[in-house]
């Protein structure tokens, strides 16, 4: 069986809306306040995700998930292009471990980059909320910008997204399996190690950092990964975690025994994943992966 893919991606979406269907009059019953729910939500749908192309059809709308090693397509996608098959693979996800098929992906094409020779798992476009997902193995030498004060998200140099100027804090992060991660921050004391997820709508720790932290369980959880698998964990609330000369405070995580974390080598350490929904406490986020840098622009009340 050719080596499993890792995907650390929790819940359906980090954009935490669903794929945009067509919209009948008998959806918004002719009123105006529906049809502009729907562009509202079509227009950040289109801005949380990039266009690309493949062979020259397109474009298609695909998420950027810095915690997945493989670019991925959904079954649709591949149908549409009729994708040469490619065999099966284990894909861990957030939640699960699952056998998938996999295609052979040519012709990919976003940021004036083309690449060629992708081996791609399926997934069904109900689980990931677009059509396809960018994972490392198109990243590379690339910057992943999230502007959360215009709700957009871009991939491109880091020259061509404007260098480190506007970044109050940068950080040198260690590189293990394509993923950057932050070696030595500290969540209430605990040297904790944290993974950059623009795939994960939550926040995610193991189990290694709630004995450590002797997190209490203030309700019971459950999330959902790209292969529709459902993960049962605890929320507590983390008082601090400070990363360089940066702390924020009171950080909502979900503590579960998932098994992205053993795939990664870190299940006996400390580790969490930090989802969009902390993300968004700045105005931009850069995971520069050239560079193995990762930038935070705070927003003006913090600085």
């Amino acid at each position: 069986m050719p080596l499993g893919f890792l995907l650390s991606a929790a819940g359906a979406s980090a954009l935490a809306i669903p794929p945009i269907a067509p919209i009948t009059g008998d959806d918004i019953a002719g009123t105006e306040t529906g049809a502009q729910i729907v562009e509202a939500a079509q227009d950040r749908y289109e801005r949380m995700t990039v266009p690309v192309t493949i062979e020259g059809h397109g474009p298609f709308r695909f998420m950027i998930d810095t915690g997945s090693q493989a670019t991925v397509v959904t079954r649709r996608l591949s149908e549409k292009l009729q994708l040469r098959p490619a065999g099966m693979a284990t894909l861990v996800g957030i939640a699960s471990r699952a056998l998938v098929h996999l295609v052979e992906l040519d012709g990919l094409e976003f940021a004036a980059r083309v690449f060629d020779n992708i081996t791609a798992p399926i997934l069904e476009a109900r689980n990931i909320g677009a059509d396809g997902i960018l994972g490392l193995d198109s990243l590379q030498d690339m910057r992943v910008l999230i502007d959360f004060k215009a709700q957009t998200i871009a991939v491109n140099n880091a020259r061509k997204l404007g260098g480190n100027r506007g970044y109050e804090i940068i950080v040198r992060a260690r590189r293990k399996l394509g993923r950057l991660i932050i070696t030595d921050a500290m969540i209430d004391g605990v040297k904790t190690a944290v993974i950059i997820d623009t795939g994960a709508q939550e926040s995610i720790a193991n189990l290694a950092l709630r004995r450590k932290l002797r997190a209490s369980r203030i309700k019971s959880t459950i999330t959902r990964d790209v292969n529709g698998a459902a993960l049962s964990g605890t929320l507590d609330v983390a008082r601090s975690m400070k990363i360089q000369g940066m702390q924020i405070r009171n950080i909502p995580i979900t503590f579960a025994d998932s098994p992205a974390f053993k795939a990664l080598g870190m299940n006996n350490r400390p580790t969490l994943i930090l989802g969009m929904s902390s993300l968004r406490l700045f105005d931009r986020v850069a995971i520069d992966f050239e560079s193995r840098q990762i930038l935070f622009d705070l927003p003006g009340s913090a600085r």
